[in-house]
């Protein structure tokens, strides 16, 4: 009986790009199977032997970069010039980070101890790998996110079974040849096409960590399937991004900021900012602004040099898209610019800005699935925070303001896992910084040193020579509880109590001390 196959055609014109063999749910045990077997052997390698390979697929990246291009252009259809700074540069960065950082990230730690309590104890705490890894990504970010996710499980010692996004599976494909070209061992990267069953056998199957990306609703399903088997996960599930422009703002910053972070990507990126809160002294100059910026973009090919947004990943994303806009605008909402294009077999949409949407409007409580930013006007400072504080996703959120202590202080008052002052950042392009959200956003983050410690197990090793007798042991007496009252006492803040500590403790203590010494010559 033949494989089933998954076609991977190409947002900007359906063409056929190649077709990718489907692993069905039975043999997902066997893939996982394979890089637990391998898994043993990497995990014996020093941390900076590891850091080679990494090092070696950054430039097996870098060797490849026009072909890439090429095919992330032709199977996402986003723009040439953010396929290279958002997805290839951003790999590159990672691979190389990980290997400079990570084994100082991961390499054995010192725990100092209490020399009252323990004096000859010391203690020192490893990083253990957790086995096998899964790694499931979405289509929107088909390169940079699953590589990193890729990575720093493998630095962490750790096979990696990696299930795409039906829209991604030739990058995949092209990810797993970039660790080829880099020698990792044969196996321990497992590469799982297929859909729902597919990925739901592998969650449920013998890995010991799930890292996903994709809907809040998948990745709660995914949650609570973790969650029953005790199985770590890293889980992102996008958000509703907000942008706060505020007092003092440079305003002309905030228009160019809001343009990019809304529409790069189509609007597709985890991060892209959906809702916009203008403060009253720049409400109208903003709006008015955001609206000629978005009007001003340039939607088409996205090979050509010059284009500034791509055709969204999907017809069905169109269609959602479609529906939100057109609630709102029949519920009262101005759509100021943009909206669906007609141009062929692709699903094409022009960067949107929407004002005057009223509070029942879906928009405001679910993100749209492309580039369509919503602009509302408010009172001030309160304001911005309580309605950019609306909703159940908390991933990221920017304040573009003059006043750097007010915008942290601001930043702390927004629940949000990121806040960016004077910029917005939509997708985990830095490998150093943590990515992630709160509430319906996901758990864990990924990337930076979080993202390394999540993919370890710590273990605490205690040392302590032969001779010592430690105090606490068998058997007890009057001298050793005076003298954990002394000690107690010494450790005061009150003088008094100090001076009582050494006036009745004294003799306690020493002879304490002088048991364990002959203790100690005794072993």
């Amino acid at each position: 009986m033949a494989a089933e196959r998954l076609e991977a055609r190409s947002p900007v014109d359906g063409a056929l790009l190649g077709t990718l063999v489907v692993t069905p749910p039975d043999a997902v045990p066997a893939a996982v199977a394979t890089a637990a077997e391998v898994q043993p052997l990497w995990a014996a390698l020093r941390l900076r032997d590891r850091a080679r390979y990494l090092l070696r697929a950054a430039q097996a990246v870098i060797d490849e970069l026009d072909e890439l291009t090429t095919l992330l252009v032709r199977e996402q259809g986003r723009p040439c010039a953010e396929v290279l700074t958002q997805e290839l540069l951003p790999s590159i960065d990672t691979l190389q980070w990980l290997a400079e950082e990570g084994p100082r990230v991961l390499g054995p730690q010192r725990i100092g101890l209490s020399r009252t309590v323990f004096p000859t104890k010391r203690a020192r705490l490893t990083f253990e790998p957790l086995g096998v890894t899964a790694v499931l990504t979405p289509g929107a970010e088909p390169w940079h996110a699953p590589l990193g996710d890729v990575a720093v499980a493998l630095l962490g010692g750790n096979g990696v079974v990696l299930t795409p996004s039906s829209q991604a599976g030739l990058a995949a494909e092209r990810i797993a040849r970039v660790f080829a070209r880099a020698g990792l061992p044969e196996g321990l990267l497992q590469l799982v096409h297929g859909g729902a069953d597919t990925a739901r056998a592998l969650i449920e199957g013998a890995v010991a960590q799930v890292v996903f990306t994709g809907s809040a609703e998948a990745g709660r399903a995914v949650g609570e399937i973790c969650a029953r088997r005790y199985k770590r996960t890293t889980l992102e599930a996008g958000g509703h991004d907000a942008l706060l422009v505020l007092h003092g703002a440079n305003v002309d910053r905030a228009i160019r900021g809001a343009a990019w972070a809304a529409f790069a990507n189509a609007g597709q990126s985890p991060g892209s900012v959906k809702r916009a809160f203008v403060g009253p002294e720049a409400a109208q100059r903003f709006t008015d602004g955001v609206i000629e910026a978005a009007r001003a973009l340039r939607v088409g090919d996205p090979g050509q040099a010059t284009t500034d947004v791509g055709p969204l990943l999907t017809l069905e994303r169109k269609d959602a898209l479609r529906a939100l806009v057109d609630e709102a605008v029949e519920a009262g909402a101005t759509l100021a610019c943009g909206g669906p294009l007609e141009r062929g077999a692709g699903a094409w949409w022009a960067p949107t800005v929407l004002t005057g949407v009223p509070p029942e409007a879906r928009l405001w409580r679910e993100a749209a699935p492309g580039p369509v930013l919503v602009v509302a006007p408010v009172t001030g400072e309160r304001e911005a925070i309580a309605r950019a504080n609306e909703g159940e996703a908390g991933l990221g959120a920017s304040v573009w303001i003059e006043d750097l202590h007010q915008g942290r202080r601001i930043a702390h008052e927004l629940r949000a896992g990121m806040v960016w002052l004077n910029d917005h950042l939509p997708s985990r392009t830095a490998p150093s910084l943590p990515w992630g959200g709160v509430g319906a956003s996901g758990v864990g983050r990924a990337r930076g040193a979080q993202a390394l410690r999540a993919a370890v197990e710590p273990k605490l090793i205690t040392w302590d020579p032969t001779a010592a007798r430690p105090v606490r042991w068998h058997p007890y007496d009057q001298a050793l509880v005076q003298a954990g009252r002394a000690v107690a006492r010494l450790r005061s803040a009150r003088d008094r109590d100090r001076e009582r500590a050494l006036r009745s403790g004294a003799r306690p203590l020493a002879r304490v001390a002088v048991r364990t010494l002959r203790a100690a010559r005794r072993w």
